[in-house]
């Protein structure tokens, strides 16, 4: 049943399928439980009212733990126009919240819903998406023996990282046109590069503000060990062509970010290249960063 229900929402990587440096790679009760998690967002169906996900009292008390970890986090290392979302949305802190919750909090902010997803899906399916303002969302949550770090999208990342951004106007309009530029490109490797900016901006983006380097990216604020650590990297000036073609790994904490001078320099560059980014602009400034 699996393999059908992969096919049917175009999932690369399957829920309760981990590989083998993951956190609950052996733990057979975990992956189970994953696997139930999966099953339940894999038949959703657009149109369909969003099920909910049957969460267990340890799930619960792990989303209160990281919940309370992070927002300590946030309040020295996040920046002013997340906290500003964080504010608006007022996520709850004592359960994971159904995704359902999300949309209903959210929508009459900006227009974002959530739906589930069994898994990672293609960069094409969750880009083009968030054009119509919708953001496919994992519904399982990461491994309770490393709470501070998750190799891939759980529902902390997807709704803390994802939801308090989208809950600023400005950010929802970034996404939104990431969507739109998403249906420009035809190559696999103009969506490559557009994804390498989403990952080092809405992933991990980092903005001078106040004096110091603050995180705006929604893979480091939904980690309390990337919170921890992301000061000490390579923070290097913000470039849409070095970001476009920067590799990164997903297994570990990044070792290279890039940083914007203040937001509205983010908000009005990054605007700027989503706004004419296609196959032609692709090769265009991938032809300068390598010519150079």
């Amino acid at each position: 049943m699996s393999a059908q229900l992969d096919k049917a929402v175009n999932t690369l990587a399957y829920g309760g399928r981990l590989a083998a440096d993951h956190p609950g790679f052996t733990d057979t009760a975990y992956r189970a439980r994953r696997a139930v998690l999966a099953d339940v967002a894999a038949r959703y169906r657009p149109g369909q009212p969003v099920p909910d996900a049957p969460y267990s009292d340890e799930e619960h008390e792990l989303w209160r733990t990281c919940t309370l970890a992070l927002a300590e986090r946030h309040a020295r290392g996040a920046c002013s126009a997340y906290l500003d979302g964080v504010d608006a949305l007022a996520l709850p802190g004592d359960h994971v919240p159904q995704l359902r919750e999300v949309t209903a909090l959210l929508q009459p902010i900006t227009g974002f819903s959530y739906e589930p997803v069994p898994g990672l899906v293609s960069p094409s399916d969750f880009y083009g998406a968030l054009r119509d303002g919708r953001f496919m969302s994992t519904q399982y949550i990461r491994h309770h023996s490393v709470p501070s770090y998750t190799p891939e999208p759980d529902v902390i990342h997807e709704v803390i990282g994802h939801a308090n951004q989208l809950a600023v106007p400005s950010f929802a309009a970034i996404y939104r046109a990431v969507g739109d530029a998403v249906q420009r490109v035809h190559t696999d490797a103009a969506v490559q590069f557009l994804s390498r900016v989403f990952w080092f901006t809405i992933e991990f983006g980092v903005v001078r503000e106040g004096g110091g380097l603050k995180a705006y990216g929604a893979g480091i604020l939904s980690s309390f060990g990337e919170l921890d650590a992301f000061a000490d990297a390579d923070v290097r000036p913000f470039d849409v062509v070095a970001m476009g073609t920067q590799p990164y790994d997903i297994t570990k904490y990044q070792p290279v970010l890039f940083a914007a001078e203040s937001v509205d320099a983010l908000e009005q560059e990054l605007t700027g290249f989503l706004s004419t980014y296609d196959d032609e602009a692709f090769t265009r400034l991938t032809s300068r960063r390598f010519a150079s």
